[in-house]
């Protein structure tokens, strides 16, 4: 049973690398490390619209392979350009603001996994593409959704992959409040002292 909606708080975009930042005060294993930075770098990037940053050689493998599961549909973007179309749609569609509500993150190896449940500010129009319902496609909405993630990485602690599991079931969507709106560029601008 999910959760009321009264039940999210604001969007916070100065908490997406607060769990990893945690983190980073008790990994001690250097490969663990790298893994972790490259994945703070590359969510502070993906928040900050500089995701063409994120598949430069110093961060991610020639040939990425992402794969979303949304319900039984499944998409899967293989190689550089399509995972580049991936993030240039997010950016175009103004889909890269979220900020995590609750998050844990573990790190091995391989790679690291990720369960978060995050809101994200989507324009209705985007909603109604995608269709879900909602009364006015003009109208800002809040989406909150229950998110499981499994990212892994090379020896050299560059992505391979991302595998994106977004649990249907715990969605809900909800007029946007005016104060909780963060735009692409007002993220951006809080985010890149953290990047820089």
């Amino acid at each position: 049973m999910s959760e009321p909606v009264t039940a999210v708080p604001k969007l916070d975009v100065l908490a997406v690398p607060k769990q990893v930042d945690r983190l980073l005060t008790t990994v001690l294993d250097l490969r663990h490390r790298a893994i972790l930075q490259n994945y703070r770098r590359h969510v502070l990037l993906e928040l900050a619209g500089r995701w063409q940053e994120i598949l430069t050689p110093a961060m991610t493998v020639p040939h990425p392979v992402y794969r979303s599961v949304m319900g039984p549909q499944t998409t899967v973007y293989d190689g550089i350009e399509e995972v580049a179309g991936f993030y240039r749609g997010l950016a175009e569609a103004g889909m890269s603001v979220s900020a995590p509500i609750e998050e844990r993150v573990a790190v091995a190896d391989w790679g690291l996994a990720a369960e978060t449940r995050s809101p994200q500010i989507l324009p209705g129009r985007v909603l109604a593409a995608q269709g879900f319902p909602v009364p006015d496609p003009e109208d800002t909405y809040r989406l909150t959704v229950q998110v499981a993630m499994i990212w892994r990485y090379d020896d050299d602690a560059k992505l391979i992959g991302e595998h994106v599991y977004v649990d249907l079931s715990s969605m809900q969507i909800e007029k946007g409040d005016l104060a909780d709106i963060v735009t692409p560029e007002r993220a951006a601008e809080l985010v890149t002292p953290l990047l820089d």
